[in-house]
C-alpha cells in the first residue's frame, strides 16, 4: 500500500431530468480536480438523474446506460486523459431490461476496473421502485492501494456490509453517496464506527443541496474525520475537497489501538 494519496471529492446537487448537464458537470469537476493534483477523484450517488424521491424513477430511467454506453465512454477518458483512478459515483445502469445504481471504477488508462451494484436499496424514498438490487459486496484491486471496498449510501448503514469488506480484504472503502439532512446523526455517527470498527479508511463524497447534506469526507481507520466539505446551508453551491493523507500510517495506528476489534490482514 502506497503512504501518501492525494484524494479529491466532488460535492453537489445534481438537476434531476438533465442527464447530459450533469454529465458536463461531472466531467468539469474531475478535471478541475485532476488540475489541483489529485489521484483518485470521488463523485457522489446518482449524479445523473438528480436525486428527488419523488420523480427518481422517471429520472433514473430517463438517464439510464449500459456501462459501456456514452456516458461510460466519456468516464473512461477522463480518467485517461488526466492519469487518475476514478470512482465515478454511482450512476442508472441498463442491463438488459433491468435499471441497477452502479457504482463504477477506472483506472488511469481508462479502463472499466469494478462496478457495484447497490445491495441494499432505501425503500423509504422509493429506490426500490426505481432499481434492481445488487446481490453482493465489491471489492476491486487498486495498483499501489490493494484490496478495495465499495459502498453505495445506504449499504454503509449495515455494519455487517462494512464487515463483509473487511472479510474481503478492504482497508480503504469508497462510499459515493445522495444522504439526506434528516439523517444527519447516521452520517456522523454510523460511519465513524464503521471505520474504527474495521480498521478501515472511509472515502465518502454525497450530495449537497436541497435536503441532502453535503459533508462529503475522509475518515481515518481510528474514526476520526481528517477532512470535511460543508455542510449545505453552509456553501452557496458546488465544494471540491482535497486531501493529502497517509494511508498506511493510519492502519497501522490503528492497529496498534484497535487489534482486538478485528484480525489484523496484509495488504499490498
Amino acid at each position: 500500500m502506497t503512504n501518501t494519496l492525494t484524494i479529491g471529492i466532488a460535492q453537489w446537487l445534481a438537476r434531476c431530468g438533465e442527464p447530459e448537464r450533469n454529465l458536463h458537470d461531472a466531467l468539469r469537476r474531475v478535471a478541475d480536480l485532476a488540475d489541483g493534483g489529485c489521484e483518485l477523484i470521488v463523485l457522489p450517488e446518482l449524479w445523473p438523474c438528480g436525486y428527488d424521491p419523488a420523480t427518481v424513477a422517471d429520472d433514473a430511467r430517463t438517464a439510464a446506460e449500459p456501462l459501456d454506453g456514452v456516458r461510460g465512454r466519456a468516464l473512461a477518458d477522463a480518467a485517461r486523459s488526466h492519469g487518475v483512478w476514478l470512482f465515478a459515483g454511482t450512476v442508472p445502469e441498463l442491463a438488459a431490461d433491468r435499471i441497477y445504481n452502479t457504482a463504477p471504477c477506472y483506472g488511469p488508462d481508462g479502463r472499466l476496473v469494478g462496478a457495484h451494484r447497490k445491495v441494499h436499496l432505501y425503500t423509504p424514498l422509493n429506490e426500490h421502485k426505481a432499481f434492481t438490487a445488487g446481490e453482493r459486496a465489491t471489492v476491486v484491486e487498486i495498483d499501489n492501494l490493494g484490496t478495495v471496498g465499495l459502498s453505495t449510501c445506504f449499504d454503509g448503514d449495515h455494519p455487517g456490509y462494512a464487515r463483509a469488506l473487511h472479510d474481503a480484504g478492504a482497508r480503504v472503502v469508497v462510499a459515493p453517496c445522495a444522504y439526506e439532512v434528516a439523517t444527519e446523526s447516521w452520517w456522523d455517527i454510523l460511519y465513524p464506527a464503521n471505520a474504527l470498527a474495521n480498521g478501515q479508511w472511509w472515502i465518502m463524497a454525497n450530495q449537497c443541496g436541497a435536503d441532502l447534506l453535503g459533508k462529503s469526507r475522509i475518515i481515518a481507520p481510528d474514526g476520526s474525520i481528517v477532512a470535511q466539505a460543508p455542510r449545505v446551508g453552509d456553501t452557496d453551491g458546488a465544494d471540491l475537497l482535497v486531501a493529502t493523507v497517509d494511508l498506511r500510517a493510519g492502519i497501522e495506528a490503528a492497529e496498534l489501538a484497535a487489534g482486538a476489534l478485528w484480525s489484523p490482514r496484509s495488504w499490498a
